[in-house]
């Protein structure tokens, strides 16, 4: 093995990494709080008494979560413009990750619905609380302290899935250690350091998750 070590090419872009992982960040925090917002719709409609409603939400569930976020990417950024729908790589790549987020965070919200005692709902409905009432104020308590901590572990998954962003050209991490890699031949100093940031911002965001969810549960 006659490979020589150089870390020069880490110290010297140490920053604009650091930056491509925190702007990775970001966009994992907009798409999961837009992909929360149309789960949480979505899971309203799948355990309502409307047979339409369910199976629309059970058709959109499968197409995104059978479907590779990659394919769904492509399908934003590079056909939708055949069609006459320009969207902004960043923009886009959001986007198909909130619509992505959301048919998971359906199960996850769904489940939780179906895990709340009827007895409760029951209670609200013999002392004349309306329907929605009982949703934001019975059934949305109850159910987000049940799926708080798979909400954390999507948002872990869905911060490593920013990655897949450097295929439409979005300067986040994996996309700026590529252009290292291409500029300086560093293969193995640039995605090992790539890696051990992606580790150390998975477990700091576990960490802070888990002293999240102590002070609700």
């Amino acid at each position: 093995m006659n490979y020589n070590f150089n870390w020069t090419v880490i110290e010297k872009n140490i920053v604009p990494m650091l930056e491509g992982l925190g702007f990775g960040l970001l966009m994992a925090i907009i798409a999961i709080t837009i992909g929360t917002i149309i789960g949480l719709l979505l899971a309203f409609a799948a355990v309502s008494k409307s047979k339409t409603a369910r199976k629309l939400v059970q058709i959109f569930v499968t197409i995104f979560r059978n479907t590779p976020i990659l394919i769904l990417v492509y399908i934003t950024y590079f056909g939708m413009p055949t069609i006459g729908i320009n969207i902004p790589k960043v923009p886009s790549f959001v986007i198909t990750l909130a619509l992505y987020s959301s048919a998971y965070m359906e199960e996850v919200f769904r489940a939780g619905l179906e895990a709340i005692p009827k007895g409760i709902i029951e209670a609200g409905q013999a002392i004349g609380l309306s329907g929605t009432v009982i949703k934001m104020e019975i059934e949305l308590p109850i159910m987000m302290k049940k799926v708080l901590p798979s909400m954390g572990n999507y948002l872990i998954s869905l911060f490593k899935d920013t990655s897949i962003a450097s295929a439409i050209t979005v300067g986040e991490l994996t996309y700026i250690s590529k252009v290292l890699t291409t500029q300086t031949f560093r293969v193995f100093e640039v995605w090992l350091t790539t890696g051990v940031l992606y580790v150390a911002a998975c477990y700091l965001i576990a960490f802070l998750l888990r002293r999240v969810e102590k002070l609700f549960l």
